[in-house]
């Protein structure tokens, strides 16, 4: 094989990953999980079948695929997210507070829906696969808790972060401008430092 050959092959199994992943989240998105099948994810990807299978023997090591891929983005925008603040007490809760409050809400919307058809799919298959999202909240617990707060005032930003992440998945409400602004002045002030 030519040293080209062994550099687009790498790539372009990538891309064929990556839009099998795409096409299967967009169509749980869409028609949820019992919408999802593996030929249907194949068409929709633009592959055959045995080009779906050679990336994903079955449903649930698609589903599974598309968990790790969102707990890597989840773990991966959390820590660029920390490293755009400074250092300091309160840097964890203050990159989760930014992460749920100081993005547009179409943003914070799109990423919800990724997120709420990847969760709800994988849990209805079996509850097994959120291990690794779990795992990465876990590390984002453990960043809070080591965050140099007063105690509760970490976990008390993270648990207003998740009821809105939830709030927004199951469509239960959403903030007005000038409710995000209230909920980020009051959380902020649990941030401040201690006096």
């Amino acid at each position: 094989m030519s040293a080209t050959a062994q550099t687009v092959a790498p790539a372009a199994a990538t891309d064929v990953r990556t839009r099998i992943l795409d096409a299967a989240e967009a169509m749980v998105r869409a028609r949820g999980v019992s919408g999802l099948t593996l030929e249907a994810a194949a068409r929709e990807a633009g592959v055959s079948k045995g080009g779906l299978l050679y990336h994903f023997a079955s449903k649930e090591a698609l589903l599974a695929a598309m968990l790790n891929r969102l707990a890597d983005f989840v773990a991966e925008d959390f820590a660029e997210g920390m490293q755009r603040l400074p250092p300091g007490p309160g840097r964890a809760a203050r990159a989760m507070l930014a992460w749920g409050l100081e993005v547009s809400e179409a943003e914070a919307n799109e990423r919800c829906d990724r997120a709420a058809a990847v969760f709800l799919a994988a849990f209805h298959h079996d509850p097994a696969l959120l291990d690794p999202i779990r795992a990465v909240v876990a590390g984002l617990r453990n960043a809070v808790a080591a965050d140099g707060l007063p105690p509760g005032h970490g976990m008390a930003v993270m648990a207003a972060m998740d009821g809105l992440f939830m709030a927004r998945i199951f469509g239960m409400y959403e903030l007005a401008p000038a409710e995000r602004r209230d909920m980020h002045t009051a959380l902020s002030r649990l941030l401040e430092p201690p006096t």
